[in-house]
């Protein structure tokens, strides 16, 4: 996920959410929110340093990574 934030491009959008999809998918349930959080957590560290395309993308992944939050 480090990678795609770094990058910014909005067209990998579609990769983080598969990316975080398939996290969820992989995960045992018990774990889920755990690991959401843990995710949300690493890309909310970045936040502060990122501007632009970048920022843009972050605040993407965690509304998506809340959303997924809000299902578990």
């Amino acid at each position: 996920m480090r990678r795609l934030i770094a990058k910014g491009d909005p067209n990998a959008i579609p990769l983080a959410e598969r990316t975080i999809d398939e996290y969820l998918e992989a995960t045992p349930a018990s774990a889920r929110k755990s690991g959401l959080r843990y995710l949300q957590q690493g890309v909310l560290t970045q936040y502060d340093a990122l501007v632009g395309v970048q920022r843009s993308f972050a605040e993407t992944v965690n509304a998506y990574i809340e959303k997924k939050l809000e299902m578990e």
